[in-house]
């Protein structure tokens, strides 16, 4: 367990008579009382946040509206433009004193139940790589809540007592929202745009799903903020992409921000932690709630005729279908301020979807900002953080959010709401350490800096059996075990901390002409009294197939050496003083890869084998982290 760490305080304006100078230039009101000469009640910002306003506070007199937002698409082939189901919260000056309010916005495809999780639904993983699987089956129909009114609660107590309205939206083909789920197309993107471009006056909204009776939005700022976690997550950067007016910023908790790096790496078909068997079919039925009288259509359209034609469970290649479900390929029009919030041991959306996103927007000079922590799937910054950003990009109080810290990570050990903020991440002083193995991996084998020990002249060959039987767990922490190969540093005498993307080259041959390849970085020893997450640092998998391509596999040829490189997922994480860090390899990945027969052998080239480690301080902090003297007894 690690010590920590202290939050480091936000930066705040210089001087209250700034704040103040700033504030006023705003239009805002920065005390609790009305403003001068009027009654009527207003937002209030203190210290550069947007504070409970007592007039606001009473959910009894909230305003609730319920209506449909035209969309320009017709995605279930009806003829007409599909219509979002929304829902509005917002308070009662509003309309009581024509205020005028910001929103925050929330879409889902979650909100009108979900189907099943039971396994024949899934795929099954049991069977052999490079052979078309036998369809799993379908499940039945989530049952259509034609009677749904209120969308959702989520955010209404946080945000309406300080001064917006929220809305909540299902997304197409979901709740009664109209047209077809696409799991990553065009209408999820072009439906939240949809809903923004309303509360802004530029599209239409109707008093029910098919009739002419229209309704506007004219309590609306026109500024939006737009935030959620997981799926709902994912939907914030996909209305950023259509580049959107109104659309100020975005707070993605956990997204999804490409399907092929949700259920593929590096060509090879993986499944996301705890939903084995999950492709994107899978989860086209498990959202799908929409009108029952278009499911026909979307199905065979949609499920089909796209996700079971093209997802490819085959070879798991990259293809032009999952290239048009990548936000990394659709950033050129966004415009919204960002701050991305993400976990280091989220299995299930991994941490690089957060980290591809944050360069790229970086890269494009927008307003960023990123929040990790420790845990698992979801969890938001803190509350303070969030109120922050809305508060400078959807309000537009300029409250020095841009001078803050680029990241804030929570350290091992600390509370969510207590991040240390650190200049950027990958933390600016971290530097790749290049690590080799060396032989002895059926039991541990050294894992030190290259040229540490002059390369042998002679190829130091190491092999595997692969079995998917046993978990990464179980080989982790074998004593001596034939089913992977595993090499570590000597014990640290000192922490290291560790901030970026570790990378690994290897040179393999396989027995036969498909294996899957799996990579873990662990600290050791294992140890059964902790949760699994705080011994594995990170992983990575790859299909030695897509050595040369990831849109093109190639047949390996069995005993021939192939030269791979590829990335593990993202981390920062101080590693205590006492551990050691370890590399293994192994090949099917019980929780996450296809299981196809025991019995591929997999030889790995030690001499053409490394790992780069990105280390903050680089070689000479690593290397004094393994030299150090002992710490002297306490007296």
């Amino acid at each position: 367990m690690q010590p920590e760490h202290t939050l480091s305080p936000l930066r705040r304006l210089s001087t209250c008579l700034l704040l103040s100078a700033l504030l006023a230039s705003a239009g805002t009101v920065i005390a609790d009382e009305p403003a001068a000469g009027t009654d009527k009640a207003g937002p209030i910002f203190k210290d550069g946040e947007a504070q409970v306003v007592p007039a606001f506070k009473d959910s009894k007199k909230w305003i609730r509206q319920n209506l449909w937002v035209e969309t320009e698409f017709d995605s279930d082939g009806d003829g007409r433009k599909d219509r979002m189901h929304v829902d509005v919260t917002r308070p009662e000056q509003t309309d009581t004193e024509n205020l005028k309010v910001p929103v925050i916005y929330e879409t889902s495809p979650y909100y009108a139940g979900t189907g099943s999780n039971s396994p024949e639904v899934f795929w099954n993983p049991r069977h052999e790589l490079n052979v078309a699987p036998a369809r799993h089956q379908t499940p039945k129909p989530i049952p259509h809540q034609e009677g749904m009114q209120q969308i959702s609660d989520t955010h209404v107590n946080d945000w309406v007592p300080r001064g917006f309205a929220v809305v909540h939206s299902c997304s197409p083909g979901t709740g009664r929202s109209q047209g077809c789920p696409t799991v990553g197309g065009p209408n999820e993107s072009l439906a939240p745009k949809a809903v923004i471009d309303w509360l802004n006056g530029r599209a239409r909204g109707f008093t029910t799903p098919d009739g002419n009776e229209t309704v506007e939005a004219k309590w609306c700022t026109g500024k939006v903020g737009m935030t959620g976690t997981s799926y709902n997550g994912t939907l914030p950067l996909a209305a950023a992409t259509t580049g959107v007016e109104g659309l100020e910023a975005i707070i993605p908790v956990a997204p999804n921000t490409s399907y092929y790096h949700y259920y593929r790496s590096h060509g090879l078909v993986r499944h996301p932690g705890g939903y084995m068997g999950e492709d994107i079919d899978v989860l086209y039925d498990f959202i799908a709630s929409g009108p029952t009288a278009t499911r026909g259509f979307c199905d065979s359209e949609y499920r089909e005729m796209q996700m079971i034609r093209f997802q490819d469970r085959v070879t798991g290649d990259y293809n032009e279908f999952w290239a048009g479900r990548d936000y990394l390929n659709q950033l050129g029009s966004m415009k919204a301020a960002m701050l991305m919030a993400h976990a280091f041991n989220d299995w299930n959306v991994m941490p690089e979807h957060s980290v591809r996103i944050y360069e790229a927007v970086k890269a494009k000079g927008l307003p960023h900002q990123i929040y990790f922590h420790q845990g698992g799937h979801g969890g938001p910054p803190p509350l303070k953080q969030m109120n922050r950003w809305f508060t400078r990009y959807v309000c537009g109080v300029e409250n020095g959010v841009e001078k803050d810290a680029k990241s804030w990570i929570v350290r091992e050990g600390a509370t969510r709401g207590n991040p240390v903020s650190y200049d950027d991440y990958p933390h600016p002083e971290a530097k790749m350490v290049t690590l080799r193995p060396h032989p002895g991996g059926v039991t541990a084998g050294l894992l030190a800096e290259a040229g540490a020990n002059a390369d042998p002249a002679e190829p130091q060959l190491e092999s595997l059996i692969d079995n998917f039987s046993f978990s990464g767990a179980i080989l982790a922490k074998a004593d001596w075990t034939n089913h992977r190969l595993l090499y570590a540093t000597p014990a640290l005498k000192e922490p290291l901390h560790l901030s970026g993307t570790a990378k690994l080259k290897i040179r393999l041959s396989s027995s036969r002409p498909a294996a899957n390849l799996s990579v873990w970085l662990v600290s050791l020893p294992w140890t059964d009294s902790r949760q699994i997450t705080d011994d594995v640092i990170t992983r990575g998998w790859a299909d030695p197939q897509n050595h040369a391509s990831l849109t093109e596999s190639d047949s390996l040829t069995p005993g021939q050496f192939y030269d791979l490189s590829f990335t593990l997922q993202p981390d920062d994480q101080i590693i205590a003083a006492g551990e050691k860090i370890g590399l293994m390899i192994f090949s099917s990945d019980r929780d996450f890869t296809l299981w196809p027969d025991p019995g591929t052998i997999l030889t790995v080239d030690l001499n053409h084998t490394s790992l780069e480690l990105p280390v903050v301080g680089g070689t000479t902090v690593f290397q004094q982290a393994l030299t150090a003297p002992a710490p002297e007894p306490a007296k």
